[in-house]
């Protein structure tokens, strides 16, 4: 089998992320980092055996042998690396927002299909085996008509006023920060696994930190609070949100509401969320991955745990490991590319054929969701997503 050879755009927790999950799934060489600050992709080719070191990213799609972009700069790099990419004739794998603006997702997704291009966003969730699971019992009729979807997705790494991190500049992250970092991820994952489209939303968003302490070196995503404070600031205004929650409608009837927060005390990463059906409701916290809970009113609840002789077939092969064995977090970026590289490999045609994975048709639907979400928060009323 001949290696893809790939590169990696940005040196940050992502990009380290998407280096770990490619050498886990074989049959792909990263031949080159790319990262702004050239001792970081330093450190990172050492560690990673990686030959090429580039400070600047056109240098990776000028280099003939690679096939694959991985994007994992910051929001505002997103539009023009990726069309580039495109243009240069690389497949590409997105950090999501996709785009800054529905805009620029639009004109994505119309590149993307010209060129016949792989194009891919990280909505790495789907790829858990118990939401594979999950999209099955709902595409089967097991949970009858869908009317009710509630949950949330709350984190805290922001929570005092002296945490501080590049997506706090709308310059840089984008209008939308908790709804669109990790809202959409909420958003996707129930979409996927419903089947139904959210059509319409009303949202009431709040900034808690109305300003903050703005380091004058820049921190990195996730660090602690200590290591902050030891740095001089600048007091500097928020703009975006740091939580909100949202009414939504689905295109099957359904309606909904979900919370996001970033500052929620001792809350990590908790991504929850209900699906309530007319036969059976089923629920799953991502702290908690390897289980899904599964309510009825006639008799005693389930909890059915990730154990690939237990999941359906589809659902199984996301399953590396027997029953009892956890998988989590960095499992959702390994299945996504392996699906994505085994797709390159075949020489599949997403412009003809139904692909496993998000595209960028994905992530442009995202954007138009999160921009309808800041337009109903402003005029305080149901706007629908076109």
């Amino acid at each position: 089998m001949k290696n893809i050879k790939t590169a990696i755009i940005g040196g940050g927790f992502m990009g380290r992320s998407h280096i770990e999950a490619l050498k886990r799934i074989g049959g792909v060489e990263v031949e080159a980092i790319v990262d702004s600050e050239i001792s970081s992709a330093e450190e990172i080719a050492d560690l990673y055996n990686i030959p090429q070191v580039y400070e600047d990213w056109e240098q990776a799609l000028k280099t003939d042998e690679i096939q694959v972009i991985h994007n994992c700069t910051p929001n505002n790099m997103h539009f023009k690396i990726n069309k580039a990419a495109l243009q240069a004739g690389k497949h590409v794998i997105s950090e999501k927002p996709l785009t800054l603006t529905s805009e620029e997702s639009a004109e994505l997704v119309k590149i993307a299909e010209e060129t016949g291009l792989v194009n891919t966003i990280d909505f790495n969730y789907r790829f858990y085996p118990l939401m594979r699971q999950a999209a099955n019992l709902v595409s089967r009729g097991e949970m009858g008509s869908i009317y009710l979807v509630h949950g949330h997705y709350l984190q805290d790494w922001l929570y005092y006023d002296t945490d501080y991190n590049w997506r706090l500049e709308p310059e840089i992250s984008g209008k939308s920060r908790a709804v669109a970092d990790i809202g959409s991820h909420w958003c996707d994952l129930v979409q996927f696994v419903t089947g139904a489209k959210i059509t319409e939303v009303f949202a009431d968003l709040t900034t808690i930190q109305k300003t903050r302490k703005k380091p004058t070196k820049q921190a990195e995503t996730f660090k602690g609070k200590e290591e902050a404070l030891s740095e001089d600031y600048t007091e500097v205004p928020v703009g975006t949100e740091d939580a909100g929650s949202i009414l939504v409608h689905f295109n099957n009837g359904a309606q909904g509401v979900f919370t996001v927060s970033q500052v929620s005390a001792g809350r990590k990463n908790h991504f929850w969320f209900e699906i309530d059906g007319s036969k059976k409701a089923i629920s799953w916290d991502q702290e908690d991955p390897n289980s899904l809970w599964i309510g009825y009113r006639e008799k005693a609840n389930e909890i059915l745990p990730k154990d690939p002789s237990l999941l359906d077939e589809d659902a199984r092969r996301y399953a590396h490991f027997p029953g009892g064995h956890p998988e989590g977090y960095p499992d959702g970026p390994k299945n996504l590319f392996r699906d994505v590289y085994d797709f390159i490999r075949r020489g599949g045609d997403p412009t003809a054929e139904e692909v496993s994975f998000p595209t960028f048709a994905d992530g442009h639907y995202e954007n138009k969701i999160m921009e309808a979400v800041l337009e109903s928060n402003e005029k305080q009323q149901w706007i629908a997503v076109e």
